[in-house]
């Protein structure tokens, strides 16, 4: 099993950049699948991106599309989500997922595909 813990969330205002990052412990990450996903206030999470095991391919939502990317180093077992030209919508608590899986870039946004999940890092956007 793999443990997740986020770091890097915090105030930023609109149009600034942070840079969140998705610590591992545990054995095998590379072999992972690796998501984002996000939870604003009264919304249900959603999904923001993820990248496959060798970090060749990534996804992204339509939302974060240009804005957002996403980059790993499995030899430091971490994944990173860069965040430019934030805006206040981006606010939210930002999670960590990963799955043991290959998913199909169709059901990559799926979250009941992830079984292993971070606390979470809070993210705020102010205009």
């Amino acid at each position: 099993q793999v443990e997740l813990v986020e770091s890097g969330g915090g105030l930023v205002q609109a149009g600034g950049s942070l840079r969140l990052s998705c610590v591992a412990s545990g054995r095998s990450f590379s072999t992972h699948t690796v998501a984002w996903f996000r939870q604003g206030p009264g919304k249900d999470r959603e999904f923001v991106g993820a990248i496959n095991w060798g970090g060749s391919n990534t996804y992204y939502a339509d939302s974060v599309k240009g804005r957002f990317t996403i980059s790993r180093d499995n030899a430091k077992m971490t994944v990173y989500l860069q965040m430019n030209s934030l805006k206040p919508e981006d606010t939210a608590i930002y999670y960590c997922a990963a799955s043991r899986s290959v998913i199909s870039p169709r059901v990559v946004s799926d979250r009941r595909l992830y079984n292993m999940w971070g606390q979470g890092t809070q993210v705020t956007v102010s205009s």
